[in-house]
């Protein structure tokens, strides 16, 4: 199986420099930078501190899952942007880290993925197309998407990263 690695650096990378231009709009505008950690889209959804801990938890559970390796652990405590952009350094730090072999044999692999209220178990490629990756964007996006709706200056290319 192909290593998901470059594809979740390279938006880490993207993630991490979004961070930063939230963390010089809340210094340029004279913003208590919580207002936006603690932000949500809707009620019911999980603040941007946490939609940047789901986005980093994909990313270094689908890379310890296929690759046989242990994830580190995190504690989930961040309250700044500097934390949160910790936890994206200590992620990417992680799963850069897997070695591209470590991937071989991957895709005979069944994942299981421990939820609060149940357990499921996939064929590692469906675990990683129809889980592991959408779950990562769909974070991803939501904190995007919290921080442009707070008057962030993001575009596409912030998302996409470079090239």
């Amino acid at each position: 199986m192909q290593s998901p690695v470059p594809a979740f650096a390279r938006s880490l990378r993207a993630l991490d420099h979004i961070l930063g231009k939230a963390e010089a709009h809340c210094e340029a505008r004279r913003i208590d930078p919580s207002v936006l950690v603690n932000d949500r889209l809707a009620p019911d959804m999980h603040p941007l501190r946490r939609q940047i801990g789901m986005t980093c938890d994909h990313a270094k559970f689908a890379a310890a899952r296929l690759s046989g390796q242990e994830a580190p652990r995190f504690e989930d405590t961040e309250q700044t942007f500097a934390e949160l952009r910790d936890r994206v350094a200590r992620t990417l730090a992680f799963i850069e880290s897997v070695p591209e072999e470590a991937f071989a044999g991957a895709e005979d692999k069944t994942i299981t993925v421990k939820a609060p209220s149940r357990e499921m178990s996939f064929p590692a490629p469906f675990y990683l197309a129809s889980f592991a990756v959408p779950n990562f964007y769909f974070h991803m996006t939501t904190a995007y998407n919290i921080l442009r709706h707070n008057g962030v200056d993001l575009g596409k290319l912030d998302f996409m990263g470079a090239a």
